[in-house]
């Protein structure tokens, strides 16, 4: 194996997009480990060798074990790792963005920070998941009754469609086996598309916790962006899987949300959706200003000056007057 301290760190020029990646991976009952620039998964029936560059999010199940070496790699490039107990029970754990540029995390600070610009996103987060409904001159409490409504009758429409009984939604924290089969597959898909809308969330470099919707909760922008997909893509294939069977549903169900987001591009959807809500006047950074690591000062009116000069002036000893 590759002495790990040796090799160079990886740039986003050696990366795989964000779009193109495989959505997640789900891993139980094995060995993760590093080799070279891919990581291992070894299991009884032998080591399977997997590109860590071309994964999203990486799903552990239970009877996992992963090396010092394997999270390091998963870190570089940018893969999010989420630890997944037995009954949906989830810690989260991010790797380094594969942008160098602050440019997309700065301007969700500055559309955060205002409240107007902060509802005017949240009604744009509306538009995006209601399209046929125009969401201008709601409060926050008319956008969370108007979206609960939705939500509702989207349940009541897909419980029709596939012939499933539907009793409301019911879901205890920490236990996953406490509702019925549909029930349990509607939360089996809504924990893998928090884990890739926090796979998304990072490589872009934007913040987890700065959420228009959600508030108070590392997070909430995570939250924020996989409700976008959850009456479009989530629920439907809960429910199509819950109406084939009522056998291994957890596993089912992600195996059929996997093929729907690969079907529907929705790597690539999210990411532009996030670009549009955060750079409305579609400033989005360049290819080249992401792939390099350019680290300016703040000035006066908004001016960015060098870094690493020293700005007291030059100095005779030291005529280039770097720090």
């Amino acid at each position: 194996m590759t002495d790990v301290s040796q090799r160079a760190a990886l740039t986003p020029r050696h990366l795989t997009r964000t779009g193109e990646r495989l959505s997640f991976l789900y891993l139980e009952r094995c060995t993760v480990h590093r080799d070279a620039n891919a990581i291992t998964a070894t299991d009884a029936e032998g080591t399977t060798h997997i590109p860590s560059a071309t994964i999203g999010t990486l799903l552990l199940g239970p009877g996992t074990r992963i090396t010092h070496q394997a999270m390091s790699v998963l870190g570089e490039t940018g893969a999010a790792v989420a630890w997944v107990g037995e009954h949906a029970v989830r810690y989260y754990a991010s790797g380094r963005a594969l942008t160098r540029s602050s440019a997309l995390m700065e301007a969700q600070a500055l559309q955060w920070a205002n409240p107007r610009t902060r509802l005017t996103v949240a009604r744009q987060m509306y538009r995006l998941r209601f399209p046929d409904e125009d969401p201008a001159g709601l409060t926050r409490r008319e956008l969370l009754g108007r979206e609960g409504k939705r939500v509702k009758d989207c349940y009541r429409t897909h419980a029709a469609r596939t012939g499933i009984t539907w009793k409301g939604r019911r879901y205890t924290p920490g236990d996953f086996t406490s509702g019925d089969t549909v029930n349990q597959a509607i939360t089996a898909a809504a924990q893998c598309m928090y884990g890739i809308a926090h796979a998304v969330v990072t490589s872009l470099g934007c913040s987890p916790a700065l959420g228009f919707v959600h508030s108070g909760h590392e997070l909430s922008f995570v939250l924020d962006i996989a409700d976008l997909y959850k009456t479009d893509i989530g629920i439907p294939t809960a429910f199509d899987t819950a109406a084939h069977s009522d056998e291994d549903i957890g596993s089912r169900t992600r195996r059929a949300l996997r093929d729907r987001i690969n079907e529907t591009s929705l790597l690539d959807r999210c990411v532009n959706d996030i670009k549009r809500l955060l750079l409305p006047d579609n400033t989005t950074p360049t290819a080249t200003a992401d792939d390099r690591d350019l680290v300016t000062l703040q000035s006066d009116h908004g001016h960015h000056l060098a870094s690493g000069i020293n700005h007291d002036g030059p100095d005779h000893d030291y005529p280039d007057h770097l720090w």
